[in-house]
């Protein structure tokens, strides 16, 4: 996959809901990139998309993700996210890695999408089954990433109006 550009990404914030980052292995890490992933989107015209697995179960979005978002999460009940993010390449973050995001990676990844998975952004209870699918996406040609390279490949310049904002974001 090419550099990402922030004029053909979309930001796809998987599963970060209330019930559910208690039990999830670095989930305030997790929660802190992910929030940076959207503040950097929305400062660079990146479009956001999220979803909830089974809200009734697992609760609402976190409130502090919740707030950030431009609209709110689609609500779902299968694991792969069964939506179409918009055009462009998907950028996605969220949870559980071994579960939603590695289905919905590889059905964007059936469905001929280019997609990178934020290996910062994303986790599961045990660290071992993210890592393991942080290895299975990659076989199947998913660019594994971090929060920091996203951001400045969406960047793409230093001259970029935005850039003293987005770079307050990481440091």
């Amino acid at each position: 996959m090419p550099v990402l550009r922030a004029n053909s990404s979309v930001l796809l914030v998987v599963d970060l809901q209330e019930r559910l980052m208690p039990a999830i292995a670095e989930g305030p890490a997790v929660l802190a990139n992910a929030a940076r992933l959207i503040r950097a989107a929305g400062l660079l015209g990146v479009d956001v998309r999220a979803t909830e697995q089974n809200p009734r179960g697992l609760g609402p979005t976190v409130g502090e993700i919740a707030e950030l978002l431009p609209r709110p999460a689609q609500p779902k009940t299968s694991f792969t996210a069964g939506i179409d993010p918009g055009p462009g390449a998907v950028v996605v973050a969220g949870c559980e890695a071994h579960v939603c995001v590695q289905q919905t990676v590889l059905d964007l990844r059936e469905r001929g999408r280019d997609v990178a998975v934020v290996a910062d952004a994303v986790a599961s209870r045990v660290g071992s089954n993210r890592d393991r699918a942080l290895e299975r996406m990659r076989d199947h040609g998913v660019d594994v990433v971090t929060t920091e390279m996203v951001v400045f490949e969406w960047l793409h310049d230093s001259e970029h109006p935005a850039f003293r904002e987005v770079l307050d974001l990481i440091r």
